[in-house]
């Protein structure tokens, strides 16, 4: 209990002011963590991260009875280093010797001491330990301390430390493994035998050792005594201890991760005091480094499914981190007296600031450039420039002995740096998520597709292992040399294109102790987060033609292979350049994953086809089927579809002469002027027409709003307004038509029966093929639909003029038609367009989303178009007042916003509003209701939450195109009605996810010769909108608006029982059978057989199968 709610407590209910810790408490709570709720949220995890006290009683006597055997074991004396081994391999103990191997006329050989001491060292040592991520077991690290005498003074060279430790370890193994009734494991942290630990687990079912309650395993470290007897002079960075025979190079090369690996054996007991010592002198220590290892925990950096390369065992890194915050930095040279050196935090801070000023740290540090050296008590034990000369990143612990990024490659420091931006945008502005805090702490980013723009699945197997010697033994393993050398290079190809580059590989499982190496690394995830100002540009520049003979320009041509060329520019430079050849938008989008397969495949031999990404099969769903292309042989897009906008605004505007009144603005409201719809307009001459199957025929109308000036020369009078419209729009078509040679124009006055709103409209066809759809706005009738709505705001007694309550209904049904039509989709547009132009991956998360819903029966049927878009706004301005492109948490992919979208939708409340800066005024305002009035209700939204969260399992096991497919492909098991309708006269038929060619391609025409254009005509909603009309009290119906041939319907919960008879029941109804009378004469019961007769009725012509499923 905290002292307040001590405090809290002592009161009983008496009413005193508040203690000054208590207010202050309340202070911090508002201004420093946002809000309480969070405070309280970081107050209850903390406990449920760490182990529990209750629960060490069975650890603590395994480890005390672990000790006693280490120290009593017998010795065993010097022998040759592969004798040794063999004497232990036929008990079944493998040596995991490192490389270079020992030779077999060793000169020196290796033995067996008990252990000078043993102790716990590590975060379970201190009492900072932390749950790990995949992993419910703590880790209890125990330092073996290795005898001096089992060393010599040269046994840095050659790996002859490790082979010592190796056996050491080795002994240990077999003596526990035949005498304590728990599982043994050799663990090798990145693969790295030279870092490999021996792990404990509890037996199941064991009655001497078990100590599974604790929920923790033991890992035995072995490690160099103090002082040591290597001689540490001999291990800075720029020391070559390994003498390979097959080195062709006349001087030795620096060993810098070599030396550090056995400066690591050093380094455990004076992590232990460092650690011990902060937690004495900083009390918000413990909290901080707690909510630390939390944070990156749930990102890979650390143990668990999928590590971010390099940081696989680098515990030690958060508390060293820290400490260089508290302490400040160590000055190198000069720099004191030149630059600023960094201010040591004062040690009042709380936790929670603690924790925010390492991501600030993390978020602002570039490791690549500037190194970092802790504040240290006796200086500099290495020259600073040999850490910075011979390590690409250089941190350097308080003991100036360890660098702990030594082996930690700069993509994966790249990302972390990502990551603590993206962290800091999230707590500064809270409203970029739902849940700050579980996005944050509780929630695991192991999801690649919501975390990357792109990711490359590449499969090992085909990539050679015959690497340098030398950098076999720099990095301890091939797999270690070949993911070194794999990310340099991609950093280097990539360069300004990504803002991180994140090599993932599995984490390195424990191995039985009757093996001696680590299972290698098959499969590795290449995540790229693009950084759009750079990331799809054609041409990469290298140096000019001048420079030819220079080491730049022979790099470059290296780095590139058979890409890189001489290039004329237009400005007349002549330069190394790599050119990106595209043909498409998403060719370009794909330029970045390009890169990637050609450099694998250049430098390591790894083939295109297994370095898979998934982003090809995205793309083949937003696209029509290239025979459909070939038969459209007029060329369609966005901008050509704007272009054809254009020119009918200077139409219309041109016609001022001729019309009464002046045209003053024209406004789109239709997706496809907007870069949303879900595939790209594609017009239709009337020449093709006749050409074309019925199944393909589709042409899309392209709706426009027309605004004239403002004039008392307005009836004021609905019916009388519409009247206008019609003589309005009657004189416009024949001046367009008089004006322009093979355009048409013709009225369309619609099919609704209400008086009072205004359907007609105006067709426009083009002779490029283009059909446009222009209604009339006049702002008049708002207020005279009012009056009829609300009769206190007529100007005229109510008395004097009543309006029937039927009348009233229409009126408000115009009314909310007026409002989305004139009103709301103006300033949609114009918002949804200028969102487009902002965020370049805004378009296709819509395209995807809407494309994903129709396929599953839910897009426009019941969750309209203009709320998907807004919903998709949420990855790209979430809550705040201002958002970049250049923001951490923008995805730049349509793929990864799409996966972000699938994720809010997954856990989505619908029964709350959603609030989105999405107008000009730039302010949080509930998304309109005028476009989720019809829907999503509660079936659809639930049915919507449902497939988003199998959408989600299927993109995080995606590992072929056809998975990805599968996302789009719906099952029709749960209807109870499937309505099977004629594909063949479906004019939207070639833009069904499972479109078959055959049906545009046999008896392409039907005996049809019909030339005349019917712009939005699609037998599929007009029947589905008789069925809804019909059948409203009996099914609710689903369809898939986007070339769907099939039509889903449920039975209304409330329509199975029986029911008193009554006239315009609503429902078709017969007498229950005779069987059933007992309960009541007057009873009747849905006819579901006459239900499903009318439904083949109606749709004569158009349905072919009706199939009825029966549910258990």
């Amino acid at each position: 209990m905290s002292q307040v709610e001590s405090d809290n407590a002592n009161r009983h209910g008496k009413e005193e002011p508040l203690t000054g810790h208590e207010l202050r408490d309340i202070k911090d709570a508002a201004d420093l963590y946002q809000s309480g709720s969070f405070k309280l949220q970081i107050d209850a995890l903390l406990p449920n991260v760490r182990p529990k006290e209750s629960d060490r009683q069975q650890l603590d006597s395994f480890l005390l009875a672990l000790r006693s055997h280490c120290i009593s074991l017998p010795s065993i004396a010097p022998q040759n280093p592969l004798t040794a081994a063999q004497a232990l391999a036929k008990q079944g103990i493998a040596v995991p010797f490192a490389y270079p191997l020992p030779p077999r006329d060793a000169k020196w050989k290796v033995a067996f001491e008990p252990p000078m001491e043993i102790c716990l060292v590590g975060s379970w040592g201190n009492g900072i330990a932390v749950k790990k991520k995949t992993s419910s077991r703590f880790g209890v690290d125990m330092s073996v301390e290795m005898p001096e005498a089992l060393f010599q003074e040269k046994d840095y060279l050659d790996g002859r430390f490790f082979h010592k430790k190796s056996y050491y370890l080795a002994v240990l193994a077999r003596s526990i493994s035949t005498t304590f009734d728990v599982d043994t494991f050799y663990s090798s942290v990145l693969g790295d035998p030279r870092l490999t630990t021996l792990v404990l687990r509890p037996r199941k079912g064991s009655t001497s050792h078990d100590f599974s309650k604790s929920h923790a395993e033991v890992h035995i470290i072995p490690i160099l005594p103090s002082p040591s007897p290597l001689p540490l002079a001999r291990l800075s960075p720029s020391h070559p201890n390994v003498r390979i025979i097959s080195s062709s190079s006349s001087t030795p090369s620096p060993n810098p991760i070599y030396n550090n690996a056995i400066l690591l054996s050093t380094y455990p007991k004076l992590a232990l005091l460092s650690a011990h010592e902060l937690k004495k002198s900083l009390p918000a220590f413990h909290d901080a480094h707690t909510l630390l290892r939390v944070w990156a925990n749930q990102r890979g950096y650390g143990d668990g499914e999928l590590c971010v390369r390099g940081f696989e065992g680098k515990g030690s890194f958060w508390a060293g981190l820290l400490r260089y915050l508290i302490s400040g930095e160590e000055p190198i040279g000069m720099k004191s007296k030149i630059a600023k050196l960094r201010r040591p935090l004062g040690k009042g801070l709380s936790s929670y600031q603690l924790f925010k000023a390492a991501l600030d740290f993390l978020a602002k540090q570039k490791f690549g450039e500037t190194p970092v050296f802790t504040k240290t008590n006796g200086g500099h034990k290495y020259p600073p420039d040999e850490y910075i000369a011979h390590h690409p990143a250089v941190f350097v612990d308080a003991t100036s002995i360890i660098n702990f990024l030594s082996d930690v490659p700069l993509t994966s420091l790249d990302l972390l740096s990502h990551d603590a931006r993206e962290t800091l945008e999230q707590l500064n502005n809270p409203g970029t998520s739902d849940d700050t805090f579980a996005e944050c702490f509780l929630k695991s980013h192991s999801n690649l597709s919501t975390r990357f723009d792109a990711v490359i699945r590449v499969d090992l197997s085909q990539a050679p292992r015959n690497l340098p010697a030398l950098a076999l033994v720099e990095h301890g393993s091939s797999d270690a040399a070949l993911l070194a050398s794999m990310s340099s290079i991609l950093r280097r190809g990539l360069g300004n294109r990504t803002q991180a580059i994140a090599i993932l590989q599995p984490g390195t499982p424990c191995h039985l102790i009757s093996s001696a190496e680590s299972p290698g690394t098959s499969t590795i995830h290449v995540g790229l987060i693009y950084d759009p100002a750079h990331a799809f540009r054609l041409v990469d520049h290298g140096p000019s033609a001048e420079d030819q003979d220079s080491n730049v320009a022979q790099e470059f041509r290296h780095l590139w292979g058979g890409r890189a060329e001489l290039r004329r520019f237009k400005d007349g430079r002549i330069a190394e350049s790599v050119v990106w050849e595209v043909t498409t938008s998403d060719e370009r989008a794909h330029i970045p994953a390009s890169i990637v397969r050609h450099l694998l495949q250049l430098h390591f031999g790894i083939p295109a086809e297994y370095a898979r990404t998934l982003q090809t099969p995205f793309d083949s769903i937003l696209r029509l089927p290239d025979d459909v292309r070939r038969l459209h042989r007029a060329a369609g897009g966005y901008k050509a579809a704007l272009t054809a906008f254009d020119d009918v605004v200077r139409s219309l505007k041109a016609l001022d002469e001729q019309l009464s009144l002046a045209l003053l603005n024209v406004s789109p409201i239709s997706d496809y002027l907007r870069y949303t719809s879900t595939f790209v307009p594609l017009p239709v001459p009337a020449s093709d027409l006749t050409e074309l199957p019925e199944s393909l025929r589709f042409l899309p109308t392209i709706p426009i709003i027309l605004e004239f000036e403002k004039s008392s020369k307005w009836p004021d009078d609905l019916k009388a307004i519409q009247k206008i419209k019609l003589a309005f729009f009657e004189t416009i078509a024949q001046s367009l038509m008089a004006a322009i040679p093979g355009l048409k124009a013709s009225v369309a006055t619609g099919d609704s029966s209400n008086p009072f709103q205004g359907c007609a409209t105006l067709e426009i066809f083009t002779p490029e093929g283009w059909a446009f759809s222009a209604s009339i706005w006049h702002d008049r009738e708002t207020t005279l639909l009012d009056r009829i709505i609300d009769s206190s705001k007529a100007f005229v007694l109510p008395s004097d003029q009543k309006y029937s309550m039927r009348e009233q209904r229409e009126a408000k049904a115009a009314r909310e038609l007026y409002t989305r039509r004139f009103i709301h989709a103006p300033r949609h547009h114009r918002a949804i367009a200028n969102l487009c132009h902002k965020y370049s991956a805004y378009s296709g998360t819509v395209r995807l989303v809407k494309r994903w819903l129709a396929a599953h029966w839910l897009l426009r049927t019941h969750v309209s178009e203009e709320a998907i878009e807004i919903i998709c706004t949420r990855p790209f301005v979430g809550g705040k007042q201002e958002s970049t492109e250049s923001a951490a948490t923008v995805p730049h992919s349509k793929e990864r916003g799409f996966s972000l979208v699938l994720e809010f939708l997954k856990d989505w409340k619908w029964e709350e509003p959603l609030f989105i800066p999405l107008y000009e005024d730039n302010a949080p305002a509930t998304a309109p209701e005028v476009w989720t009035s019809n829907g999503p209700d509660a079936v659809a939204a639930h049915r919507l939450r449902a497939v988003a969260k199998e959408a989600i399992k299927v993109l995080h096991d995606a590992e072929t195109d056809l998975d990805i497919k599968r996302l789009f492909l719906h099952s029709t098991d749960d209807y109870d009605i499937v309505i099977k309708l004629n594909p063949a006269v479906l004019p939207r038929y070639y833009q069904n996810v499972n479109a078959e060619s055959s049906v545009w391609t046999r008896d392409s025409h039907l005996g049809i010769i019909q030339s005349t254009p019917r712009p939005g005509f699609d037998p599929l909603p007009l029947f589905l909108a008789d069925l809804q009309s019909t059948f409203a009290n009996t099914l609710k119906f689903f369809a898939d608006p986007l070339g769907g041939d099939c039509i889903g319907a449920i039975w209304l919960p409330d329509v199975g029982g029986p029911r008193p008879f009554r006239a315009l029941a609503g429902f078709s109804s017969k007498p229950l059978p005779k069987e059933d009378k007992a309960k009541g004469k007057e009873f009747v019961m849905l006819n579901r057989q006459a239900v499903l007769d009318e439904i083949g009725r109606l749709g004569t012509g158009l349905v072919t199968k009706i199939i009825v499923h029966e549910h258990m």
